[in-house]
């Protein structure tokens, strides 16, 4: 179903406006071109991201202070998307597997849609979506995870309808992928939609905090 909602958040720390976007995406003559270029970046040293407190798609214990020492991309997708989310982790996949093996940066994707957190759903996606072995779900309960999305300034509207009797939710959510370096401070923002070379091409220019 056709879902676009243009509720424009002001977030504050990062001094810049953030989209909210969900649904069937527009046609070509309408969407804006991939950006070449991060919305927002940030000094080495400047600005901590904020830490989160998950667990991934196996269950295991997810935390953002776990992977010092290597960039991480931090991305929001709603597992049960199937237009926007599964192009993001296309490209997203593509930064991943533009570097040499051994030195490939971490995704971690947190969820927006508490109801396709289940891990069938996540291990779906893995399948459709040919998802690399660096990327790593993060999910919980509603309040664990409205509190990730509060620190980095995402918008996440819920909708609901009846079809034929049936309560139809839809998740309309702001798509932003942060760059962190391997220090732990965030370095860029890029929202949706955003080429995989530039996202690919900030990674390479990082330098950690001295």
């Amino acid at each position: 179903m056709v879902f676009w909602a243009a509720v424009l958040l002001i977030a504050a720390a990062a001094g810049i406006g953030l989209l909210l976007v969900g649904g069937s995406p527009r046609t070509s003559s309408t969407s804006p071109p991939a950006a070449e270029a991060p919305s927002a970046t940030w000094a080495a040293g400047k600005l901590r991201a904020p830490d989160i407190s998950l667990v991934d798609q196996n269950g295991a214990p997810l935390s953002l202070a776990s992977y010092r020492g290597r960039p991480v991309v931090i991305t929001f997708i709603d597992p049960l998307c199937r237009d926007y989310c599964p192009l993001e982790a296309k490209h997203l996949n593509q930064v991943v597997r533009s570097f040499p093996a051994g030195s490939r940066p971490a995704v971690v994707a947190v969820s927006v849609n508490v109801r396709g957190n289940a891990r069938e759903h996540l291990l779906q996606d893995a399948a459709k979506w040919k998802l690399v072995p660096q990327w790593r779900w993060g999910v919980g309960g509603e309040a664990q995870l409205a509190r990730v999305w509060k620190r980095y300034h995402v918008g996440v509207l819920v909708t609901q309808k009846k079809i034929a009797g049936v309560t139809v939710h839809s998740v309309a959510h702001t798509e932003a992928a942060y760059v962190v370096d391997a220090a732990g401070y965030q370095r860029a923002i890029f929202l949706w939609p955003y080429s995989a070379a530039a996202v690919t091409h900030t990674i390479q220019q990082l330098a950690p905090a001295s």
